[in-house]
Order: structure tokens, then sequence, then C-alpha cells
């Protein structure tokens, strides 16, 4: 790797260094010494954000697609470097990290068209009717506005697509808000690079430094402090349900509440219907090993546990995926804290009560290998904590004795990300008596295909009821998620050289 961190942070579109230091943890290669973060810097870069809001706000919506194009093009000029910290620090393989740039870069230009069409603006007029009895109706006017800073974190399973220039920052640039991104410690230099890229692009555009700053690492403080600065205006984070939970709640707590855009947690069911069970269970059950042992099953669409009608076609489909298992070798984890948590799960998992293993597995410091355990609905519905996620993986069978001990344990789930059926013809009237249950509980539903692999898109969903996500209205993949960073304000009476342009021409 030729390559080398220079270990600043980024604030107001220059670099800034701090006494204290931490070094990163790769999993392959020399670690790096970096700037560690503090209170007192999120503090400068959050007024940096706030004296650069007003400007970026009154940007015309071509600047800021220029800018997101800028972005992306400066990624692209960094791609092999990119590539190279980024598979040094997360034991991701090259062609992971290739594809989450072009996702990374994709969704930026998507942005850019997206703001271009005007459509998100949400445009409404209700024309001045002077005569109208018994009062007349005032001229009234509304759009979409930035709301202000954001504050993004970067997530450690996507270090690229959902930290330094992921989802969440593009949608808020796109959205005229600038963005204060808390580095994540598992790859900085991998979001150092990326933020190099995005104060050039800033630099080229001619724009104000202060729309973009990344603080690295520190500590539990530093994350706080970012949440509470009152300058920020909304938080982007995808993590823990533990960590997100303790900062939703400080920005539920602050005497301005600002929303908390978090996605914690899901394990994704997947119902195999009767007759697609009987048709074909093996090839589904190789199907769902292959999803979950995908990215060492790092991903938030992980489908952790299928549910399906205990019988001979159940066997079939449970024989299938542990055989296909058994052949998956230990693979690299994104840092030693998440191996171990996954053992951790694992092991809980496995003290259920009528819990079975069917495929255990012995993996030592920064390497997971599959597990896989079987179990009655009954047993897992007295047990919460079976319905947890574990981040890798490993995967529960849930069996039921019918179709209407499914739709129970169906109902029984908390919020979810996906749910999935795989089904037949044969299959749409049971499919049809549990989607209601599985749109009240998810929010992307598919049908014969497995959740990993996130469309970006118009159409896209990537969020749930909670634990899934802190706001179920809310989605942080696709076009829609730029209106987690925007208001609606209503203008009434005003002349019409006082109007955004954005509203005239609407």
């Amino acid at each position: 790797m030729t390559y080398k961190p220079h270990g600043d942070h980024l604030i107001a579109g220059k670099r800034v260094g701090a006494e204290e230091k931490f070094s990163s943890t790769p999993a392959t290669g020399p670690a790096h010494s970096f700037s560690a973060g503090s209170p007192a810097l999120i503090a400068e870069a959050c007024a940096s954000a706030q004296a650069a809001s007003t400007g970026f706000a009154a940007t015309s919506r071509e600047e800021r697609a220029l800018l997101l194009e800028a972005i992306a093009d400066e990624i692209d000029a960094r791609g092999a470097d990119i590539t190279a910290i980024g598979t040094a620090e997360t034991g991701l393989p090259e062609a992971r990290l290739e594809g989450e740039r072009g996702r990374t870069t994709g969704q930026l230009r998507l942005f850019a068209a997206h703001i271009r069409d005007g459509a998100y603006l949400d445009r409404r007029y209700d024309a001045a009717l002077p005569d109208r009895q018994p009062l007349p109706r005032p001229d009234l006017r509304m759009m979409q506005r930035p709301i202000g800073p954001v504050a993004v974190f970067g997530a450690s399973n996507f270090p690229l697509a959902f930290s330094t220039a992921g989802g969440d920052t593009a949608a808020a640039l796109a959205a005229g808000c600038p963005v204060v991104v808390k580095g994540h410690g598992a790859h900085p230099g991998t979001g150092e690079i990326v933020g190099d890229a995005i104060v050039a692009a800033l630099t080229k555009r001619g724009m104000e430094g202060g729309i973009f700053s990344l603080v690295q690492g520190g500590s539990r403080a530093v994350g706080e402090a970012l949440v509470t600065d009152p300058r920020i205006k909304a938080v982007g984070f995808t993590g823990s349900l533990g960590g997100g939970r303790a900062l939703f709640d400080l920005c539920a707590r602050r005497p301005e509440p600002i929303p908390f855009f978090g996605e914690l947690g899901s394990v994704n069911p997947m119902f195999v219907l009767p007759s697609a069970a009987a048709a074909r269970g093996e090839a589904l059950g190789t199907g769902w090993a292959a999803s979950l042992t995908m990215g060492v099953g790092q991903f938030c669409t992980n489908p952790g546990i299928a549910i399906v009608i205990d019988g001979p076609d159940a066997d079939t489909f449970v024989n299938a995926a542990s055989e296909a298992l058994k052949a998956v070798a230990a693979q690299t984890m994104l840092t030693d804290g998440m191996a171990d948590a996954y053992r951790a799960g694992a092991k809980r998992v496995s003290e259920g009560a009528g819990v079975k293993s069917l495929l255990t597995s012995t993996c030592e410091g920064r390497s997971a290998a599959p597990f896989l355990f079987d179990v009655t609905a009954e047993n897992w519905m007295a047990n919460a904590e079976l319905s947890e996620e574990v981040f890798g993986p490993l995967g529960l069978v849930v069996r039921v004795k019918d179709a209407e001990q499914m739709q129970a344990v169906a109902a029984d789930f908390r919020g979810q990300l996906t749910a999935t059926l795989q089904m037949d013809d044969d299959d749409i009237d049971l499919g049809r008596t549990l989607l209601p249950i599985l749109e009240q509980m998810a929010g992307r539903v598919l049908a014969n295909g497995f959740p990993t692999g996130v469309e970006v898109s118009d159409t896209m969903v990537h969020g749930g009821p909670y634990p899934a996500s802190t706001n179920f209205g809310a989605t942080s993949v696709g076009t829609l998620s730029i209106r987690r960073f925007l208001r609606p304000v209503c203008y009434q009476n005003l002349p019409e050289a006082l109007l955004p342009d954005d509203l005239l021409e609407g």
C-alpha cells in the first residue's frame, strides 16, 4: 500500500492535529497513528458548520449537484488508494471494496440527478382568493427547506457507503445541510482519504470549508458532544442497538430535541411457505446459507432467522443449509470487538431453552465461522433473546406446527428492516394472510429472494419500526432519505422578490 494517512482531523477544510493519538488496528499491514477527537474539536467543527449553514442553504440545486458529482470524481481519482487502505483496515476483499466504492459514488451522482429534477421540494401553491366569503384566502406557497447542520456517524460494516461520504452525508449535502462526520475507529484511514476527497471537491467548487468536517476517534464523550451540540439539527447513525439508543436518548433530552435517524438492529426473518419448501427446499437452504455468510454475515440485512413448517420438507431445507455452511471457512471480521460479540451471541443462542445446535464452530481472534441452530416456535416465542440480532454468520431455524402458528410467530417479531417470503403459486393464500403482519413489521417486504443487497433507488426503504430504526417513517438508503434533512416552510403573502428561486420556478 502506497498511501500513508496524515492522521489529522479535517475541520472546515483544514487539517487539524491533536496531542492525543490513537492507533488503527488493521486486519493486515502496519498500524497508523491518528489524532483523537475531543469535545473541543467537535465544538469547533459544529461552529464552522453553523457559520456555513445559511450560505449553503442558499446555493442553487445545480451548485449542489455539481458538488456531489465533484466529490464522486475525487473519490474515484483516489480509488486504488481507497481500496488498499480499506482492505488493510477491515479485512474486506478488494472486490467488495471496489463494489462499495461504486455504490458510494453512484449514490452521490443519483442525488445530484434527484435534486436537479426538483420534485423532492414538494412545491405547493394556493393562489390568493381575495373575494372568498366569509373570509379571503391569502397567497400561500410551500416547499421543503434544509434543516441546518447534520451529524453523521460512520458505520463499522460499510467503510464507504455508510460512512464519511455515504448515504447520510450525500442526502444531507444534497438537501443543503453542512455535515460533521464522527469517523469510525475501525477504519480511520479510509475515512480520512474520503474526507480529503470531499475537501478537494469543495475547494474546486469554491465553496465554504465549513460545509464538511471530519473528527476522528476519541472517547464516548466525543459522540455525546456531537449529538448534544446546539448547532446540530439532526443525526444520522448506523450501529449497535445499545450505542444508538444511548445517543437517541441524548437527542431527546436536549433543550431543543432533534431527530435521531438511527439504524440499530434487525434479524430479517425469512418465512419459507409450504409449497416452496416442498418444491425447492434444498435450493432454498443452500441460498439461505450463502446469504447468511455473505460478508461474514456483517450486513444489517442478514437473514438470521428462517421460519419453516416442521416435517420432511423442513428437514430438507435444514440439511441443505447445514451442508452449505459446513463448507464455509472462517473469515476475518471487521474488528476484534465484533468477533468477540459474535461468539458471545452464539453462546447466548446455544444456551436458550430447547435450542439444538446443528453446526458449531471454533473461531478465535478476529475470525468467525458459521453457526446453525434449531428451535420450536413455542420455545422461540417464550425467549425474547432468541429474536435479538447476532451480527455475523449465524442462522436460527424456527420450526412451526402449521400455517396458523407461522402467523403467530410473524406477529411476535419486533420491528425489522426486511421480511422475506419464499413462496410458490400455491402459497398465495398464506402469503396474503402474512403480508399485513409483515407490512407492520418491516420497511421492505420481498418475495423469492434474499435481503442482503440493498438497491440504491427512488423506491428503496431501508428502515423500519423500532429497533430496526428509530424513525419508522424514514429510510437511510435511496433518494427518499433526503426528506430526513428537510422541513416544510409555508410563505404567506411574501413578495416574489423575497421568495426562494426554487419556489418561483415551481
